[in-house]
């Protein structure tokens, strides 16, 4: 469960992550470690990335905070939201234990809670979403420039 909100004055996208419920149980324990990471998408590429703290050893994690991401008011319509849940491991890679996906070229769902958010600025809008196994076509392809969102590249 997240909530969207757009701040068109401001430019400004949060992402407050509540929680999850009932997730796929990856370690050995019979639990897992979660952590949400949350991806700004445009035509398939990563444009910027921040992610939660990490919940123990469990399956219904509460999380409660927000992820801000600066988005021009004539970029928020060429965008979509990657959200991944993974499973952190201490030892070898982490897993990623589901995602979903918000924004104009999203399905159902991830499109309704996307219009909605644009409907209503400056108020949150909290929805649960499924999670889906993630695989590499479920990239989201769309048109238009996205290069007025990239920052300053890291050193």
């Amino acid at each position: 469960m997240f909530s969207l909100c757009y701040l068109p004055t401001a430019g400004r996208l949060t992402i407050t992550i509540i929680k999850a419920r009932n997730l796929k149980a990856m370690d050995i324990t019979g639990a897992s470690d979660p952590y949400v990471k949350v991806s700004i998408m445009c035509e398939g590429r990563r444009l910027k990335k921040r992610k939660t703290s990490t919940k123990r050893n469990t399956l219904n994690p509460v999380y409660n905070e927000a992820i801000v991401f600066d988005v021009p008011p004539e970029n928020i319509d060429q965008i979509s939201l990657l959200i991944a849940v993974m499973d952190y491991d201490r030892v070898g890679h982490n897993e990623v234990i589901g995602v979903c996906q918000v924004g104009n070229d999203a399905e159902s769902l991830g499109r309704e809670h996307w219009s909605e958010m644009l409907s209503y600025p400056r108020k949150p809008i909290a929805h649960w979403h499924p999670l889906v196994e993630w695989s590499a076509q479920n990239a989201a392809t769309g048109n238009g420039s996205c290069n007025s969102l990239k920052g300053p590249p890291s050193p």
